[in-house]
This record gives structure tokens, C-alpha cells and sequence, in this order.
């Protein structure tokens, strides 16, 4: 059958269809300042989410305290630990990724990081300090995230 000159509808579909990664999205007319600045804040903080993801394999592991120390804790310390070792990295590669969900996943880390330091402070360390830290770090985040939105309109 002859074509028209139109094109498959899912064809048009499919190229304006918008990416979860950020920097593979259209570029506007403008200068992706704001785009830029917070693919660059994702990748600093997916540094950090690796180091402490990797501090947790360190307590599971025995690499700064003696074999068979995490193993003697309580189920719920050994939980937490095991919690963290695993999401802290999965944010951490969204993070790098600069995707939209690498973001959601360490909004989650750290909320959950936040919470169980309030309620079980035995288990998960958290000072004033800290308190103070994550909650500029989600603060930059979210500021710098909808200057990036605000940015494509």
C-alpha cells in the first residue's frame, strides 16, 4: 500500500517521547544552566551515596571492626546495615545516571537514614550534625531540581 507522506503515528510517538536521564532530554533555546548544574550536584552526590554505600560493606564485611563482630549484633542493627549497603548504591548509580529515579531512590536513602536515626538511634548514627547536612543536601536538591524544571518552560 502506497504511503501518503504521513508518517507511522508511532514513530512521532516514539521521538517525542521525553527520557528519564536529563541530559538526554531536548535541549531548549535557552542555556541549560540549571540542567547543568544539577546533572553535576547529582554526580557529586552519587560520590558520596558510594562511600557510604561502601561503608556499610564495610561493617558487613569486618574491614574496620573484627570478623564476626556484625554477625553477633542484633537482627535489626543487621538489617539496617544490610538496608543501607543496598539502597545507598542503587541511588548512588541513579544518582550518576542523572535519572529521574536515581533521585527518588536517594530522597528514599536519606528519609529513611533521617527516620531511623530519630527513632532507633542505636542503630543508625545520627547527630545533630548529620540532621543538618541531609537536610541541606534534600534542600539544594529539590531548589536546584525545580530550577532545572522551571527551565524548559
Amino acid at each position: 500500500m502506497p504511503r501518503n507522506g504521513s508518517q507511522n503515528p508511532s514513530t512521532h510517538a516514539a521521538r517525542e517521547y521525553l527520557s528519564d536521564r536529563i541530559e538526554e532530554r531536548p535541549a531548549a533555546t535557552t542555556v541549560m544552566r540549571w540542567s547543568f548544574v544539577l546533572t553535576w550536584f547529582m554526580r557529586v552526590l552519587a560520590i558520596l551515596w558510594i562511600m557510604k554505600g561502601l561503608s556499610a560493606w564495610a561493617v558487613i564485611l569486618g574491614v574496620w571492626t573484627p570478623i564476626g563482630q556484625f554477625e553477633g549484633r542484633s537482627t535489626g542493627y543487621q538489617a539496617t546495615i544490610i538496608y543501607f549497603a543496598l539502597i545507598d548504591l542503587v541511588a548512588a548509580v541513579g544518582l550518576w545516571m542523572a535519572s529521574t529515579w536515581g533521585g527518588i531512590m536517594w530522597l528514599l536513602a536519606v528519609m529513611s537514614h533521617l527516620i531511623l536515626a530519630a527513632f532507633f538511634p542505636g542503630i543508625v548514627t545520627g547527630g545533630v550534625m548529620t540532621l543538618a547536612f541531609f537536610l541541606t543536601l534534600m534542600a539544594v536538591y529539590l531548589g536546584v531540581s525545580w530550577l532545572a524544571a522551571q527551565e524548559g518552560h
